[in-house]
């Protein structure tokens, strides 16, 4: 029996509103236990080039994914904390940003890659830590779950983020914090800079890879996730969320996002993509869900001339 039969069938004791709201919850989680992961680190295809195809790397859903939704799952069913979070949320938002409050409130927090996805995708990085020199920037770093894991193959590592919270938060993690506009103009050079989906989410996406560009080492790398299909939305604009650039993607799937991005974005900015692969953009659920996911394009990309 399908969800919306159970719904329309539900038993009539299940009156109250927050009682409905966990009944239709637990059809929900019946769907997302039973989804096939697999679709999450596969595409069409049919709808790329021979030349794209050749430079994708299948992932699969290993042990540390596996972990992190199974603490969604457990953490779900904190019932009284999510209703917590929900009102203090709704207040907490009329002063500040989504990110703050998140930070704030201990929630919503991200997974991209695990360990040993990000090592089979970036083989390079097992060799850094011998390097005292290594280096490595995380631009719009959040709570820097996603940073830790990167981190550990750098003897320095440096954050961005807009969020004062999180900043805070990355600050007693051990991360030296750098200005969000500014970073830039800091006289260092990177190993690696990682931009996780956030040229969606910032005001100046073409700029950012500009200055990226200007700051790797010769042998550099820019680890670069992008969710598709892709939404512009900038957070604290003052223009309506919407960005002062915009990204030339066009097309209404992943597949021909991918392209145009890959022909308006990377090689027009003076990039060449070395691979790249599909994962799930996973984010701690609420009352509503467990977990949520977006589909993310995970690139690594070196400048050329």
């Amino acid at each position: 029996m399908s969800s919306e039969q159970w719904l329309r069938t539900r038993p009539a004791v299940i009156r109250g509103s927050f009682a409905r709201s966990l009944f239709e919850k637990m059809m929900r989680e019946q769907q997302l236990r039973s989804f096939d992961r697999r679709k999450w680190y596969t595409y069409d295809k049919s709808a790329v080039s021979d030349a794209l195809q050749s430079k994708f790397i299948e992932m699969m859903c290993d042990s540390e994914t596996n972990d992190f939704i199974e603490s969604c799952y457990n953490k779900s069913e904190w019932v009284f904390t999510h209703l917590f979070q929900a009102i203090a949320r709704t207040f907490l938002c009329l002063f500040m940003t989504s990110t703050s409050v998140n930070g704030l409130l201990g929630r919503g927090s991200m997974f991209i890659f695990s360990r040993q996805q990000i090592t089979t995708f970036h083989e390079d990085l097992l060799c850094l830590k011998a390097d005292p020199n290594s280096t490595l920037l995380d631009l719009g770093a959040g709570d820097g779950e996603v940073t830790t894991v990167l981190s550990n193959f750098f003897n320095r590592t440096f954050v961005t983020e807009v969020s004062p919270v999180m900043r805070r938060i990355l600050t007693k993690k051990g991360f030296k914090t750098l200005d969000a506009f500014s970073w830039q103009n800091e006289n260092i050079d990177f190993d690696l800079i990682s931009c996780l989906n956030l040229l969606d989410r910032c005001d100046k996406p073409l700029t950012m890879l500009k200055h990226i560009r200007t700051r790797l080492k010769p042998n550099g790398r820019l680890l670069l996730a992008l969710v598709l299909p892709f939404s512009q939305y900038v957070e604290s604009s003052s223009n309506k969320h919407k960005p002062s650039e915009q990204l030339p993607i066009t097309g209404t799937c992943l597949e021909s996002q991918l392209i145009s991005f890959h022909d308006n974005v990377i090689k027009p900015y003076g990039f060449e993509l070395i691979k790249w692969t599909k994962l799930p953009y996973l984010c701690e659920g609420d009352l509503e869900l467990s977990f949520y996911w977006l589909n993310d394009i995970v690139m690594l990309l070196k400048a050329v001339d």
